[in-house]
Parts: structure tokens; sequence; C-alpha cells
């Protein structure tokens, strides 16, 4: 059980790991694409009105590019970079975006860039051959779209960011691309620049370190001005989805865990149930043995000694045998009734009328019952009647039933002459009967189960006192069937007292 246990939970904890690296790779694939789609689309605005304003070359570029950002003049002289990253290129890349050539300087300039490219590799050093200058020159057109791509994107690095960034578009496209994966949660987001938070944000960003994910935006050419932003978004919710999206698999593997637990443990109760009940079965039958044995051999000598002549015709003699093959066959009679009893009782067969009764009335007539066992034991009977009220509601003949069976078991075990008292009160609406012996006891475990049928607590010798353990579940039974309660107090070498609790009637 530890086993399985200890699986499930390291499956729970790999399956919820798997979750999280897919959740935190979703997250980066989310904040790329905002990334880019922002850049994507503050460039290609730019882009487009400049293609709007370059009806011909007769404008220089640079003045287009200038109206576009609302630059008067170049103070530094030169805002830009080489694009492309080869140091021979800056004079011409810088002459062709100061736009103070004219057509014609400018298609010269071109042309020599062009021989440049095509005439001779620059690593190789080598002239190229027709073909691969033909494919140079096709790709010249995406050449000078790099070149002004460059020049728009640092005139952008020079903007402020809020003329950049509109924050419900980055919310708009954070939305989208949650949507587009089937992600529900909630988020916040901020731009911070150089580790320093800046007013684009959510009103609610908190920057917390497990659910926030950054990604570099307007990476390519802030790096020129000394800008390093970052796009932060925070996904507030993001425990709650994680354990959503296991939730159905941890509730059925903690159920059938449940199960298992349940069902191995009802699995060891019952083989613990059936041995105790083997256990008893094998006292039982070695105690209704030892119950009929001696009967039935005191029935055999008996009628041995009716067979004998002279025993026939002396009648003194003639009566006492007779009388104790009929106290015998009474005996073994009365222990087949008693296991018929709690038969019909478990099969609830047994029909039992009640009546109104006073309990003292049933107290002295099982008194009767037991007289001639007192005293054959030299015992003795106390009552103490303290009750005012004794009426109950009660089958007479199994009422008295119930107190002789106590009473017998405090004659049985007594090992002394037995001194039993019998107590009455009235506690509220309820008449309580304390049944107290000075004989053997019983330990705490024993207390738990003596009314359990066919239980009796082992004494190293089992038959020291006849019986089989059903005299106390009888009790037990009957008085349940009277809404009545039984409990009892004892205590190892100084005797018992049985508590009965019955309800008073009027």
């Amino acid at each position: 059980m530890i086993g399985i246990i200890f699986v499930q939970g390291y499956w729970i904890k790999n399956t919820l790991d798997t979750k999280e690296e897919q959740f935190s790779f979703n997250a980066r694939q989310i904040l790329s694409n905002v990334a880019e789609q922002i850049e994507k689309e503050e460039f290609e605005a730019y882009y487009f009105r400049y293609l709007s304003k370059a009806d011909s070359l007769e404008k220089p570029i640079k003045t287009i590019i200038d109206e576009l950002f609302g630059i008067d003049e170049d103070p530094l002289g030169e805002y830009y970079t080489n694009p492309i990253g080869i140091r021979e290129d800056k004079k011409l890349f810088s002459a062709f975006l100061s736009g103070n050539r004219d057509s014609l300087v400018m298609k010269s300039l071109i042309r020599e860039k062009i021989g440049n490219l095509v005439n001779r590799d620059q690593n190789e050093k080598e002239r190229l051959t027709a073909e691969d200058r033909f494919a140079r020159i096709n790709q010249m057109d995406r050449v000078m779209r790099d070149w002004l791509s460059a020049a728009i994107r640092e005139n952008l690095a020079k903007l402020p960011l809020y003329q950049r960034i509109d924050e419900e578009r980055v919310e708009e496209l954070i939305s989208h691309e949650l949507k587009k994966r089937d992600m529900t949660t909630d988020f916040e987001f901020a731009v911070y620049s150089n580790s320093l938070a800046t007013t684009i944000k959510s009103n609610d960003f908190q920057l917390n370190a497990p659910t926030t994910y950054s990604m570099p935006i307007f990476e390519g050419n802030d790096s020129v001005w000394d800008h390093e932003y970052l796009l932060l978004v925070n996904f507030t919710e993001k425990n709650t989805a994680l354990f959503s999206s296991i939730a159905l698999m941890v509730l059925l593997s903690i159920i059938f865990t449940l199960i298992i637990v349940v069902a191995y443990s009802s699995a060891i109760s019952q083989l613990l149930k059936q041995r105790q009940i083997s256990q008893i079965k094998t006292d039982f039958i070695n105690n209704m043995t030892h119950e009929f044995k001696t009967p039935i051999a005191t029935i055999n000598l008996a009628l041995d000694s009716v067979k004998n002549k002279k025993i026939r015709d002396d009648e003194e003699k003639m009566e006492r045998y007779l009388k104790m093959i009929r106290d015998e066959n009474n005996r073994m009679h009365a222990q087949v009734e008693n296991v018929l009893r709690i038969s019909k009782l478990e099969n609830d067969d047994l029909d039992i009328k009640k009546e109104r009764l006073k309990l003292h009335d049933l107290i002295e007539n099982a008194i009767a019952h037991v007289c001639l066992i007192l005293e054959d034991r030299n015992g003795q009977i106390h009552t103490h009647f303290n009750a005012k009220r004794s009426s109950i509601l009660a089958n007479k003949s199994h009422f008295t039933n119930v107190i002789v069976n106590i009473l017998d078991n405090a004659v049985k075990y007594s090992e002394t002459p037995p001194k039993i008292d019998i107590y009455t009160e009235n506690v509220k609406n309820y008449i309580v009967m304390k049944i107290q012996d000075q004989g053997s006891g019983m330990s705490k475990a024993a207390q738990r189960k003596v009314f359990e049928k066919f239980f009796r607590e082992h004494t190293g010798n089992i038959h020291n006192v006849k019986g089989h353990g059903l005299g106390l579940a009888y009790v037990k039974r009957i008085l349940d069937d009277h809404h009545g309660q039984i409990s009892v107090e004892s205590q190892k070498g100084k005797g018992s007292t049985f508590i009965v609790k019955l309800p008073l009637i009027s």
C-alpha cells in the first residue's frame, strides 16, 4: 500500500512538472509572438507611410524619413550603423541615407555596390562566376530594402516608449495568443527599461518570480541607444490553471487509491474476523462438548444402575437415579434452547410481546429462580430498592431470563460463597439497576467484548467455569429490543457490576 501511494504521488508530481514545463514553453512562445507582432506592426506602419511619400527618387530618402519622424536636421551628422555589418559599406550606407546626392550619384553608388557584391567573394578573395554574380544581382532589391528598414528602425529607437506601444493592443495580442493555445488564465503585463519599470503596464501588475515571464522587445536596434526593453507578463492564475489541468486525473487517482486502501483494509479486517470466529467456534465446540459429555455420562451411569435388579427394588435409590436422569436431561435441553433462542433473536423470529410490569417484581422473581443454586453455594443476595418508580414495558419471561443470566454469571464466577447486591434508582425518566458481585472480575479487553456472541475470557483452563458465551449476548439482544442499555464495570480479582438502564412508563 505504501508503494502504491508513493508511485501515485510520484506520478502526480511528474505530471505537474510536465504541465508546468509546457505552460512555461507556451508562455515564452506567447511573449515572443507578442513582441514580434508589436515590432512588426510598428515597423510596417512607418514603412508603408514611407512608401506613400516616396513617389520617386527625386526626393531624398533622408528627407522623407525626417518627415516621418519629425526630424529637422541631423546634429550628429550620422545616426545609423551599418546594417550588414561590413566596415567597407559604412560610407555607402551613410551617403545613401544622407539624401545629399542627386539621382545620378545615387545610381552610381548603387552600381559601385553591385560591383563589390558580384565581382569578388569577400571571404574567398576570388573572382565569382557569372552564375554567382547573377544570383547576387537578384538579391539587390532585398539589400536595399534592408538598408531602408535599418534606417526606419533606428529612428523608431529615438521615440519615447509611450509613442511606440499601445497598452490596449498589447492586452489584445496576449489574449489572442492565450485563446489560440486554449489557456484560461488572467494576466497582468508591463514593459521594463534597463530593469526599471516604465509607465507601460496594466493596473495590477506585480513582479512575481514563479508566475512572471519576460521577453526582450525592440531588441534589434535599441542597443545603439542604450535601451534594453523587456516585456513582462505575470500569469496570475498559473497555479490554478496547472492544477485544474490535472485535477480530474488526480481525483481519479485518489479515488482509486482509496478504493484499494478500503478494499485492502476490509480484506485484512475480514481475515482477522474470520480468524476470531474460527477461534470462537473451536472454543464453542469444546465447551458444548464438555457441557454435554458430563450429563450424558451421568445419564448412562444412572441407566446402568437402574438396570440392576437390586436398585429397581429400592424405591428411594430408584427415585434418586430417575431424578438424576431428569435433571441432566433438562440441563442439556436448556443448553439447546439457549442456542436456539439466540438464533431466533438474530433472525428476528422471536415474538416478544410487552406489557406493563414492575422491575422490582421481576427482580424478586429472578432471585427465586437462583435461590437453590445460592443455597448450594452458601451465597447471599441483598436488594436495595431505592427507586420510587419501577414501571417498565417489558416481556415477563425474557426479562426474567435477563436478570437470571446476570445473577447466574455472578454465582459461577465467584470462587468464594457468592455475595450479590442489587440496587435500583431513578434517574430522570429512567430506572437504573445495578447488579454487583465480588467474583473474579474481568480485564479491560474482556469488558469491551463481553456482550459478543460466543465470547469467553480465557483463564488458562477453558472449562474451569461451565458455559459457552451466549448468556450475555442474549441479555444484550433482549435489552436492545426493550430500548434499554447495559454496561459493565469490573476490576480483575475484585468483582463486576452490571448496569442496566431502562425507560420508565407512566
